[in-house]
């Protein structure tokens, strides 16, 4: 039988337990001092790294746990999943919202919570693919940016001890929009971290995330369908348990203004070909390589009559927004490396410029505003922000692709 967790640990991350393991057994007095008896608020709590962060935390016994996020389904999955894992604490105050953390039903439940001591919020666009045009840049920006200033708003008047906001590596040195909003967040937490510590954490892909390429494998095996994938794009892959530690380990230790990032060597980076590969050969198929998406459908045909021979299309990334590698820090940033085992921690940051974002913000809502706004009119008005933001455009989005 397939074991996904073990396939990771074998052939994507090659770590037998988590590289985080000693960074919170050497802080689990520090850990549980922070959390336990505490109330944690979790948005976007049931996607993949929010619900991971949720079972990183859980161990440390809050006394309550409030857990937000639009996909009402995964929410119910996710609390079959915690109420059927043998050992798993749940707070007897454990309540799980199917809401919008910007909607007005929201506010009204915060206030009615008096706030809360811990704050994750997970919610965000963070598929490359979520800017093919000037709609879905608007949606990305809104989720990722103006809204979550809604929330931080709403967190001034009801001061946290601890508020984490997830970002991504994509952020250093940024080629995508995504990427750019991620580092304009950056700043924008750090904007309030006047009025509660705020930290952050960068981070590299979530191997088999809801949503990701290798899950999309998994999806397309299910279906007898062709694998599709970059053979040039190299990536840093973290299991899912170890995205929420490194989430909670940033939220719960992490000084105010702090950045982590996991220690990763660049050997350790993978394309996702020898990825799709792998688990095909896990799944006991041999591959069979393709020169287009086309024939690898045609082919895929055979599989249904027993073919042991998998189709895959493997091809050199050309679409908008692909960085070929990742990075954590980039050259004007100091970071730490000695505080944790696993860990770095970007420091020194300061706090930002607010009138230079709230004009940004400004900017960006009155290019919404206009019927003849462009994506290209959005990315001119990010980089004026960010001059390092280089912008790779290529006219072909992922959604064009299988």
């Amino acid at each position: 039988m397939f074991d996904l967790s073990q396939f990771i640990s074998q052939y994507v991350t090659k770590r037998p337990t988590s590289m985080f393991y000693k960074d919170i057994e050497a802080n689990k007095d520090a850990l549980t001092q922070k959390i336990e008896g505490k109330s944690v608020l979790v948005i976007g709590g049931a996607g993949s790294i929010g619900s991971s962060f949720i079972k990183a935390v859980l161990p440390f016994k809050p006394a309550s746990l409030v857990v937000v996020d639009t996909n009402e389904n995964a929410l119910a999955e996710l609390t079959r999943d915690l109420r059927s894992t043998k050992g798993m604490y749940v707070p007897k105050d454990y309540i799980p919202y199917p809401m919008d953390f910007a909607s007005p039903v929201f506010e009204k439940m915060f206030r009615n919570h008096g706030g809360f001591d811990i704050v994750g919020n997970f919610s965000a666009h963070k598929h490359v693919r979520s800017e093919k045009d000037i709609y879905s840049v608007e949606a990305l920006i809104q989720n990722n940016i103006l809204h979550a200033k809604l929330l931080l708003d709403l967190l001034s008047e009801f001061p946290p001890e601890e508020y984490f906001c997830v970002s991504t590596d994509k952020a250093a040195n940024p080629v995508n929009i995504m990427g750019a909003s991620k580092r304009i967040m950056e700043d924008m937490i750090f904007s309030y971290s006047d009025r509660f510590p705020v930290k952050t954490a960068r981070f590299a892909n979530v191997a088999f995330s809801n949503g990701s390429l290798p899950a999309g494998f998994i999806a397309r095996i299910q279906k007898l369908q062709p694998l599709s994938a970059p053979s040039d794009v190299k990536r840093y892959f973290v299991s899912p348990e170890e995205s929420g530690q490194i989430c909670m380990l940033s939220c719960v230790l992490g000084e105010n203004r702090a950045i982590f990032f996991p220690k990763l060597k660049e050997a350790q980076m993978m394309t996702f070909d020898v990825i799709g590969t792998e688990l095909l050969k896990a799944h006991g198929y041999e591959v069979l390589e393709c020169d287009s998406d086309e024939e690898a459908i045609d082919k895929a045909l055979e599989l249904k009559n027993g073919s042991n021979k998998y189709p895959v299309h493997y091809s050199a990334s050309d679409t908008s927004g692909e960085k070929a590698f990742e990075e954590f820090v980039t050259d004007t940033e100091t970071s730490d490396m000695d505080r944790f085992d696993s860990l770095g921690v970007i420091t020194g940051k300061l706090i930002p410029d607010k009138a230079r974002i709230e004009n940004l913000f400004n900017e960006l809502d009155n290019a919404f505003k206009k019927e003849s706004a462009t994506k290209e009119d959005i990315v001119a008005i990010m980089k004026d922000y960010l001059p390092n933001f280089e912008h790779i455009e290529t006219g072909k989005s992922l959604d064009s692709k299988m």
